[in-house]
C-alpha cells in the first residue's frame, strides 16, 4: 500500500463478499484464543503466520556476506554489503556504521513501496554510489521524508544501519506497477508467496544485523514507513532478533480496510502484504502483537487517506488490550497526529529517534 496509489476504483462489491467478512471471528487472536498461557500463545500464533508464508525458514543458508569499498563520511562510514538471505538470491544493501569503538545499537531500515520500483533502499539511505539513483532519490525524500535521508540521520546518532532492496525496487527491479499481480501469481503457482517471501527476508536480515560485530546484539530495532512500517511490525512479530520496532503509516484492523475505494482492493500492491488464509485466524494487529511485551511505536496521520481512520482506533485498541494485559502498557506507543498524511516528515522522525534513544 502506498502515497502513489491513493487513487482508487470504487464500486460495489461482490454478493459474497460481506459474508465472507462477517464469518472472520480471528479465533486465534490473544485473550479470543482458548490459550491461556502468553507464551504459549505467542508461539502457537507465531507458527500458524509461519505457516502461512509459504515460504520456509532459510536459516540454514550461509550469508557469505560480500562487504564492497568503505566511504567514509564526517560521522559515519558507507559500505555496500551483498547476502544470501535465502537460497533463491544474492541481495544488495547499504550499511552505515558510525565511527568509533562500538558495539553499536543497530536499526533495520526497511523501504516502503510507493509505486516508485527504480530505487528501493536509496529510498532511506544517500546512495553516494548511484548518481542516476540520487537524484530520484532526492526527489523521493522531498516528497515524503522532508529532504532528508532516514538512514544517513540515524548513523548521524550513532545507529548502524542496513537497508535492503526487497524484491521488485532498485537493484532487485524495477518491477512495474501491473507486474505485481503476475509476479505474486507467479509465485503462488510455485507454491510460494511474494508477501512471504519478503517476510522472510526481512526475518534473515534481522539476524544478520544483529549478528555483526559492530553490533550490540541486544539493541536492534526495526524502523519503516507505509510498506516498510508493516514490514517493521512483522518483523518484529516473528524475529526475537528485534528488541523494538516504529511503525509509521501501516497499522488498520482488516475488517476496517477492506471497504469500497479502499486501495487495498485494486490487487497489485496488496500482494507484498497478503498472506493466505492467515484472516482465518488472526487480525493484522494480532500479528503485530505477537512482538508483545516489547517496545513497540505505532505513528499514523490522521489525513491519511490509505487507512479509515476506524481501522487505526480498532487496532489500537487490539494493541493496547495486549500490552495492557502483559503490564507493560507504557512500552506501547500509539500516535495519530491529526494534521498529516501518508508521510515521514521530520517531526514524525523526531520522535521515532528519541523513542529509540529511550528503549533501545
Amino acid at each position: 500500500m502506498s502515497g502513489a496509489e491513493a487513487t482508487v476504483v470504487d464500486g460495489p462489491l461482490p454478493g459474497f463478499h460481506p459474508a465472507l467478512k462477517d464469518a472472520l471471528t480471528f479465533p486465534l487472536a490473544w485473550g479470543r484464543s482458548p490459550i491461556r498461557d502468553f507464551g504459549a500463545w505467542r508461539r502457537a500464533a507465531r507458527a500458524t503466520v509461519e505457516e502461512h508464508l509459504l515460504v520456509e525458514r532459510q536459516d540454514g543458508t550461509p550469508y557469505a556476506p560480500e562487504f564492497g569499498d568503505r566511504s567514509p563520511e564526517r560521522q559515519y562510514t558507507r559500505e555496500l554489503v551483498t547476502i544470501s538471505l535465502t537460497r533463491y538470491e544474492r541481495v544488495r544493501g547499504a550499511l552505515l556504521t558510525p565511527h568509533g569503538p562500538g558495539p553499536f545499537p543497530a536499526v533495520l531500515l526497511l523501504h516502503d513501496h510507493g509505486g516508485e520500483f527504480g530505487i528501493g533502499k536509496e529510498k532511506l539511505v544517500r546512495p553516494w554510489y548511484d548518481d542516476t539513483r540520487l537524484a530520484t532519490a532526492r526527489t523521493w525524500a522531498r516528497k515524503y521524508f522532508s529532504g532528508r535521508f532516514v538512514g544517513d540521520e540515524l548513523a548521524r546518532r550513532g545507529y548502524v544501519v542496513l537497508c535492503l532492496d526487497a524484491l521488485g525496487w532498485g537493484d532487485r527491479g524495477p518491477l512495474a506497477h501491473d507486474q505485481q499481480q503476475a509476479l505474486a501469481s507467479n509465485l503462488y503457482h510455485l507454491g510460494s508467496s511474494l508477501a512471504g517471501l519478503m517476510a522472510r527476508e526481512d526475518q534473515r536480515a534481522a539476524a544478520f544485523l544483529a549478528g555483526l560485530d559492530r553490533v550490540d546484539a541486544r539493541r536492534v530495532a526495526a524502523v519503516g514507513f507505509s510498506m516498510g512500517a508493516y514490514r517493521a511490525w512483522q518483523t518484529a512479530a516473528l524475529s526475537d532478533d528485534i528488541a523494538a520496532a516504529a511503525s509509521v503509516g501501516w497499522m488498520t484492523g482488516l475488517k476496517e480496510m477492506m471497504v469500497p475505494g479502499n486501495n487495498t482492493l485494486r490487487g497489485q500492491s496488496a500482494y507484498q502484504m497478503l498472506h493466505p488464509g492467515l484472516a482465518r485466524h488472526l487480525d493484522i494487529p494480532d500479528v503485530a502483537s505477537i512482538a508483545a511485551p516489547r517496545p513497540m511505536l505505532f505513528l499514523h496521520g490522521g489525513l491519511d487517506p490509505l487507512f479509515p481512520a476506524d481501522g487505526v482506533r480498532v487496532a489500537h485498541d487490539k494493541l493496547r488490550a495486549v500490552w495492557r494485559s502483559r503490564h507493560a502498557e507504557e512500552r506501547l506507543r500509539l500516535r495519530t497526529r491529526p494534521e498529516l498524511g501518508h508521510v515521514f516528515t521530520d517531526p514524525l522522525q523526531d520522535e521515532v529517534f528519541r523513542w529509540l534513544d529511550s528503549v533501545l
